[in-house]
């Protein structure tokens, strides 16, 4: 029986090595505990940008990574990339996901604008919505996706940007 159990426990082991999961480090100050001063949108004196992300392991076959922000606080910009999508071409296991302008609808590079911010009004976005709360202490989170050339979710992680 301890040998079973032994082999049961190599098995899954071997089996949890054959997928690793992405990686993902935010950089440009970004910490995911606070926004970065002047990361803020342009409403509240900032001039916000996305992130810059570092991201290892990415699943075989992934091909463009998008990125869904999102407000954790504020329900109708919190999910689904509620402050815009942003989708960026890869290739091999890892990739440096550079850091795109906010409102702008033409961006650097290969990225480009999935969707655009959500938001309404004084807050529309062409594309990336920087953090808008007026420092209320919103939490803001990143939805990064391996994307399959055909289209599909290969895999998904969460990434806390900070509060503000």
């Amino acid at each position: 029986m301890k040998k079973l159990i032994t082999s049961c426990a190599a098995l899954l082991l071997t089996a949890g090595m054959a997928h690793a999961d992405m990686s993902i480090q935010l950089g440009g100050g970004w910490d995911g505990k606070t926004v970065p001063e002047g990361q803020q949108c342009t409403l509240f004196d900032g001039n916000g940008s996305t992130p810059p992300m570092q991201i290892s392991s990415l699943p075989s076959g992934t091909a463009l990574v998008h990125v869904e922000f999102n407000d954790r606080d504020y329900p109708p910009l919190s999910e689904n990339g509620g402050h815009g999508v942003i989708g960026y071409p890869v290739e091999g296991s890892s990739a440096d996901i550079y850091s795109v302008p906010g409102l702008a609808g033409e961006l650097p590079g290969d990225a480009k604008v999935v969707s655009p911010a959500k938001g309404t009004g004084e807050y529309a976005s062409d594309g990336y919505m920087p953090p808008c709360s007026g420092g209320k202490g919103n939490n803001y989170f990143a939805v990064v996706k391996a994307i399959s050339s055909s289209g599909d979710v290969i895999e998904e992680q969460v990434v806390e940007m900070g509060q503000y």
